[in-house]
């Protein structure tokens, strides 16, 4: 369990807090912070963040986790960014494509411990 926990902290320190940072900083304004669908979406951050952040290291929480984050992407992919996509003007689409291509997902390999 340790070894799955640690690498449940890495993902999220190196790529979920600033994936929710960019979201919250370009992606969610264009909508609205007050619109239902980015409340639900900053939820579903704050819930993912005590996850994450929680001391314990257990199936259940690793299950919670991964059941919130699947149900968060599904949301986002389906309803939310669909909307924010129609809101969206020329330049607001090129600042989020410029800010989402920076994140390229490289595996952390040090401890593969799902072999």
């Amino acid at each position: 369990m340790e070894r799955i926990k640690d690498y449940v902290d890495w993902f999220y320190e190196t790529y979920l807090v600033p994936h929710f940072e960019l979201e919250e900083t370009y992606i969610f304004p264009i909508v609205g912070n007050d619109h239902p669908w980015v409340k639900k979406a900053l939820s579903d951050h704050r819930r993912l963040i005590r996850l994450f952040t929680s001391t314990t290291a257990d199936m259940k929480t690793l299950g919670q986790i991964e059941e919130t984050l699947e149900q968060h992407i599904r949301f986002e992919e389906r309803q939310l960014f669909n909307h924010v996509q129609e809101m969206a003007n020329k330049k607001q689409l090129d600042i989020i494509e410029k800010q989402h291509s920076n994140e390229k997902f490289n595996d952390n390999l040090r401890d593969p411990f799902w072999e």
